[in-house]
């Protein structure tokens, strides 16, 4: 992407990738959740974000979350007590969603916090999420989980072939909720063939996703699927998905973490 490129030329490039990527799969772009991820943002940048009417933010650090909910509520909580200050498109609440790996000891900091929990890849995770929700929250914690479709060593979550297993275990607890799946492509120097790898693994994902839903494995609010990146998010949409997770694409690559 071009350096001089504003965020919200960014943010309304991916938005019309994400539409035509969707048409070519037979659904509007209105299907699609866009999760801007903030892992290299800067307040300065979410906020702006923000402003542009976008409701979904995802992040990949329990603390950084933490950090970055409470900045955000504060902007928000500015603007409803202070109309005038408020963009006409700023929401008025966001949707946090956590989609990197999470610690069982980080589950306290952010269960509060999240719309969604992307990332649950064992049942202790599981147990753990339970625990705390039980104690703290009226509802369910909704999440999905992440199956390592491509079999990397180095990365996380659970191997297809026991995801429908974990999936009929955890919903036997009355406080988590599991409300599709989430995967990662594999990652390569090269962004177009990182793309043609991508391809398979989303389409075998989808695939899984599928089944259980066909097989009535779980229940009937069993329907997001979560796949794609800034490389390969219209690749992700192409096959299936109807959640993806942008970053870099929409914020940049920030000079102090290059």
């Amino acid at each position: 992407m071009p350096a001089d490129d504003t965020l919200k030329e960014r943010y309304e490039s991916v938005r019309a990738r994400i539409d035509e990527a969707a048409a070519r799969s037979g659904r509007s772009g209105s299907d699609i959740i866009l999760v801007a991820v903030t892992k290299y943002a800067s307040i300065d940048q979410i906020r702006q974000l923000i402003g542009l009417g976008h409701v979904d933010l995802g992040e990949s650090r329990a603390q950084i979350l933490v950090q970055h909910a409470a900045q955000v509520e504060e902007l928000l909580e500015r603007g409803r007590e202070l109309p005038s200050t408020r963009s006409k498109s700023q929401p008025k609440q966001v949707r946090w969603h956590m989609v990197g790996h999470l610690q069982r000891n980080k589950v306290r900091k952010i269960v509060d916090l999240v719309r969604l929990l992307h990332s649950v890849d064992s049942l202790r995770l599981a147990e753990e999420i339970q625990q705390v929700a039980a104690a703290r929250r009226d509802e369910p914690v909704e999440v999905l989980i992440q199956v390592n479709v491509a079999g990397e060593r180095q990365k996380h979550g659970v191997a297809p072939a026991a995801t429908r297993h974990l999936i009929e275990q955890i919903d036997t607890m009355f406080n988590v909720r599991v409300r599709g799946l989430m995967c990662m492509a594999p990652e390569g120097e090269d962004p177009e063939a990182a793309r043609a790898k991508a391809r398979p693994v989303f389409t075998r994902c989808h695939e899984l996703f599928d089944d259980i839903q066909t097989k009535g494995v779980t229940s009937d609010r069993f329907n997001i699927l979560s796949m794609g990146m800034s490389g390969d998010y219209d690749v992700a949409v192409e096959c299936g998905a109807n959640v993806v997770r942008v970053g870099t694409a929409i914020f940049g690559v920030r000079e102090d973490v290059r």
